[in-house]
């Protein structure tokens, strides 16, 4: 091999050797998200509140959230949380985002929560069936016990 052909293969050998080295430090880009993640601590349960609506405080909102046991994250517990500060925020201390604050509830409290919620839930599933069948007339029944209903026979004809 002459001299020209050595360095033409030198030169093909280095372009990809720094195409491997610049691919692996290049992020893939991914659009942002609207809003920001966060490390979340055990032991807590977080939500983000509406604090405002169409630029004007809802403080009906967060006064009810609050007495739920709701209460605003700092913006020094979790400083992971990149933004600019608002002026015109009524949490100063807070993370707040587009109308939206972080809180944070312990959770043993969001668990009392989800198992008052769930019951509230059965209590008005078991009422609607009652009443459902309250208007149940024996000579067309509603629903009859061991009968398949007609959508599991579609399509099978009599055999």
């Amino acid at each position: 091999m002459d001299k020209v052909s050595r360095n033409r293969e030198q030169v093909v050998n280095r372009t990809d050797r720094e195409m491997e080295n610049r691919e692996s430090k290049v992020k893939e880009w991914k659009p942002a998200s609207s809003l920001p993640e966060f490390n979340q601590k055990a032991g807590w349960s977080y939500r983000w509140v509406r604090s405002s609506l169409l630029n004007e405080p809802d403080n009906m909102n967060v006064s009810a959230k609050m007495r739920e046991g709701w209460e605003p994250v700092k913006h020094s517990e979790h400083p992971e949380i990149h933004l600019a500060a608002d002026p015109n925020s009524q949490y100063k201390d807070g993370v707040e985002i587009g109308g939206v604050l972080l809180c944070k509830i312990p959770s043993e409290l969001m668990e009392q929560r989800q198992a008052y919620v769930d019951k509230a839930t059965r209590q008005q599933t078991e009422a609607v069936d009652a009443q459902y069948m309250n208007q149940n007339d024996p000579r067309m029944p509603k629903f009859a016990e061991g009968q398949e209903t007609g959508s599991s026979k579609f399509g099978k004809g009599n055999k």
